[in-house]
């Protein structure tokens, strides 16, 4: 049995004002394995993020939403608000695209882990504070005593997406769903976080769904690809398939404009180095 079964998922969205209605995703399908990594990958507005959002419940009432998740053999669509937000924090784990928006800028980093620990197990404010600076310690920050009194204004965008990891990992999830979790940040802090998730795959077998537009990303974690285009799952497979076999016209025009980006990136590299020369 797959860990999570996705089936004929379609999400009709009506506009608020003017009642018009428009198909945003179209007869979705995926699964995905224990311990696998696998990448929804497609350009802005393909619907990677939405399908996801989707069969998590994620999704305000301006949706409609019809098709099948499975979760672990029992089915997410139709449970209530309350359940799915317990399966969030517990079962399944989710890292956002901009960590700086998962933060409250009024409380302090350490109050926050704080109030997600306790939303989801029964430490006492002993074992919650040690289990913080475990996490922060784990996820190599610095000085975590400090860092529990910081503010999130007060701490870069890296380490937050960081602690966002931390705090998932820490519930032990089942699966992890990253949200283009590389893009808010600076390519440095990128690599260090891709590897942060390889580790988490090496030493926890957790599953994750990894939504991204960046193939270069995708090479580093993905077990499979899954990409879509308007809503639609166009073409499927491992990453050699996908950058070298890839069957579908707008799966070879993103593999085509990463190697644009490649050759331009060698070509500033090599215009750089006949200069220093």
């Amino acid at each position: 049995m797959s860990l999570l079964e996705v089936n004929h998922l379609k999400k009709i969205y009506t506009a608020r004002y003017g009642g018009n209605s428009v198909q945003a995703l179209a007869d979705v399908n995926f699964t995905i394995e224990n311990g696998e990594y696998t990448a929804i990958m497609g350009e802005s507005g393909s619907g990677k993020s939405m399908s996801i959002k989707a069969a998590m419940g994620l999704l305000n009432k301006s949706f409609q939403v019809s098709g099948s998740a499975r979760f672990g053999g029992e089915e997410l669509m139709g449970k209530s608000a309350e359940e799915l937000r317990r399966l969030r924090g517990g079962k399944v784990g989710i890292i956002l695209q901009n960590p700086m928006t998962c933060f409250d800028p009024l409380y302090r980093v350490g109050y926050q882990i704080a109030e997600t620990f306790t939303a989801h197990r029964n430490w006492d404010s002993g074992e919650i504070r040690r289990r913080s600076l475990e996490m922060l310690d784990k996820m190599r920050i610095r000085n975590p005593e400090e860092v529990l009194e910081k503010y999130p204004h007060q701490l870069s965008g890296g380490m937050l997406q960081r602690i966002m990891i931390g705090i998932a990992t820490s519930m032990e999830p089942a699966l992890l769903v990253a949200d283009e979790p590389t893009t808010a940040i600076d390519a440095i802090t990128q690599l260090e976080i891709l590897d942060e998730l390889v580790r988490i795959k090496r030493e926890a077998q957790t599953a994750m769904i990894f939504i991204t537009h960046d193939l270069n990303a995708i090479s580093r974690v993905a077990d499979r690809v899954v990409v879509l285009n308007q809503g639609l799952v166009v073409d499927r497979g491992d990453f050699e398939h996908i950058l070298h076999n890839a069957s579908d016209p707008y799966t070879r025009l993103l593999v085509e404009k990463r190697a644009d980006v490649m050759r331009r990136y060698c070509q500033v590299l090599q215009g750089k180095e006949r200069k220093d020369a």
